[in-house]
């Protein structure tokens, strides 16, 4: 078995959500070292949009009369749902991008749940597996914020992730990432270290805590 890690930042080496995964894998790996990881880095190479209509059109053509390129969505919509079903773990990294999620992440999850492992009403194979979900906001979105309830990502993944696919879901939340890049957020300086500081040792004590639950869900 295996842990299966998501990227979808596109900043490359410049991001908040893969520095804090790379934390979580390090921890797993520490206590794991021979067990393999399985990654998706959706910022580095995004689905074609095209893939989740195709599988759609899909559901409502006999099989023998659908398309190639139907065809293919859905045999690449099963093997995303098997990368899943493999794992015994997951890594979810996601930043915040124009308060929501990015089109690369909604992709990936549009095209998962026409499997029909995934589809409404099925129960998930995922139930129950342990996983950490990274998340990263260049400002400030908590109580008291002029921003507060302008992070429409994090609700909609933890309810995708959490109660959808039944993932035991953990969750580590970083803000503040463009101080010293916006001049506006300077005055926050002190608060983003904190902030920073505190998200790393979550997502350090979140890996350890995914490689104890190697236990629960033996290889």
């Amino acid at each position: 078995m295996s842990l299966f890690r998501l990227d979808t930042s596109v900043l490359g080496t410049r991001s908040s959500t893969i520095a804090l995964a790379d934390l979580v894998e390090r921890e797993w790996r520490a206590a794991l070292p021979d067990s393999p990881v399985v990654r998706r880095h959706l910022g580095e190479a995004p689905l074609s949009s095209t893939h989740w209509g195709a599988a759609v059109a899909a559901q409502f053509v006999p099989p023998a009369q659908r398309t190639a390129e139907q065809r293919e969505a859905l045999s690449l919509a099963a093997s995303l749902v098997d990368e899943l079903v493999a794992a015994e773990a997951l890594i979810l990294a996601a930043p915040l991008y124009n308060y929501g999620v990015s089109q690369h992440l909604k992709t990936w999850v549009d095209l998962l749940l026409t499997d029909p492992r995934m589809a409404a009403g099925a129960e998930s194979p995922l139930t129950g597996k342990p996983a950490v979900l990274l998340t990263a906001r260049g400002g400030a979105y908590g109580p008291g914020t002029p921003r507060e309830g302008w992070d429409h990502a994090i609700g909609w993944m933890s309810r995708i992730f959490g109660e959808v696919w039944g993932l035991d879901l953990t969750v580590v939340e970083r803000e503040l990432t463009l101080v010293g890049v916006d001049p506006a957020l300077e005055p926050f300086r002190e608060l983003a270290e904190r902030t920073r500081t505190d998200s790393e040792e979550r997502a350090r004590r979140a890996g350890r805590n995914l490689a104890l639950c190697k236990e629960t869900f033996p290889a």
